[in-house]
């Protein structure tokens, strides 16, 4: 694992989970302890709720080993994981780094969330073992990692690494040609765009945004996406569904504004109603939103949700930190 910021330290946890001896690399030191100390931390609150046996977070804590230099990271592993900063300059140089390094046969997969691999394998000895493997954040919670070759990807390895997601829990989000933004970023950025735009026009306020998705869109999109929707909501299917509502889309869409401005005052109304929304601090929210997250997972895959085992009391918390950490 080579980086070890927010994306780079749930990786640690996806490998580590599916058996796999992890190590992590990041130029700062300190950020490599930070994230060692998140694991510890996560595994820790997922035993105390019940989604975690302490004998297998120990065992994923043995599997997870910080490296000094790149050197010591790369000797002798069968893939990579890079979780670099997003710019192609820096991508390159750690690319090139990383392919005089790491061992012939070892597969170097990219994090990036918009950089095209073809640029970043550019002139690069070891490009045919390169290709985007993207996550969506966390990839420990949430499943989906887009993975896509540049021009000089050998199919094999592409087809090799699609298995490999598939074994460590992931599912493959196969892409056949570039796009800036990939597949699951241009379908996030078309909704947030209209929220944002329905808001600075006046048409709601953030409240409504939110409940419109979460109460209401998301909903069904935990289960299917727009084509799966479409199919349901019509009684002879999609094509049915598009033939019918293909005019009021055509009218929406001409009306949908594509110069969204994100203005500073846009911005501090934004941030002033989204804290109302949820005032506990951003690490209980994002810990509740991930074992929510795996309830419904857990839900759809037909096994028993643990949802019901969310809450424990204070001093059951404290013991099974202690633990997990001792």
């Amino acid at each position: 694992m080579i980086g070890a910021g927010v994306i780079g330290r749930s990786w640690v946890q996806v490998f580590a989970r599916a058996g796999c001896r992890v190590r992590v690399f990041d130029a700062d030191p300190a950020r490599l302890a930070s994230a060692l100390a998140w694991l510890r931390d996560d595994l820790a609150e997922r035993v105390a709720c019940g989604a975690l046996s302490v004998a297998k977070a120990k065992t994923m804590l043995a599997r997870v080993h910080p490296s000094a230099s790149l050197d010591e990271a790369l000797a002798d592993v069968d893939y990579i994981q890079e979780n670099g900063p997003e710019s192609l300059d820096i991508k390159r140089a750690l690319y090139r780094a990383i392919d005089r390094i790491a061992p012939v046969g070892a597969v170097i997969g990219s994090s990036t969330s918009a950089i095209d691999m073809t640029k970043i394998a550019r002139s690069l000895p070891g490009a045919r073992r390169c290709l985007v493997v993207h996550p969506v954040n966390p990839p420990h919670v949430i499943p989906a990692v887009e993975i896509l070759g540049g021009e000089r990807t050998a199919p094999g390895v592409v087809r090799d690494v699609v298995g490999f997601m598939r074994e460590l829990g992931q599912t493959p989000v196969l892409l056949r040609k570039f796009v800036p933004g990939f597949v699951l970023n241009r379908m996030q950025a078309a909704l947030v765009r209209e929220a944002l735009d329905l808001v600075a026009r006046g048409v709601c306020d953030v409240l409504a945004v939110e409940d419109s998705i979460r109460s209401g869109l998301g909903l069904r999109w935990a289960l299917m996406g727009p084509f799966g929707v479409a199919n349901t909501n019509a009684d002879d299917g999609v094509e049915e569904y598009f033939t019918r509502y293909g005019p009021s889309y055509a009218g929406l869409w001409r009306d949908l504004n594509d110069a969204v401005r994100l203005d500073r005052l846009l911005l501090r109304r934004i941030g002033r109603e989204t804290a109302r929304l949820a005032p506990e601090p951003l690490a209980a929210q994002r810990t509740r939103r991930d074992r929510l997250v795996e309830a419904i997972r857990s839900l759809k895959s037909g096994q028993r949700s643990s949802s019901g085992r969310i809450r424990q009391s204070r001093t059951s918390d404290r013991r099974s930190r202690r633990a997990v950490r001792s």
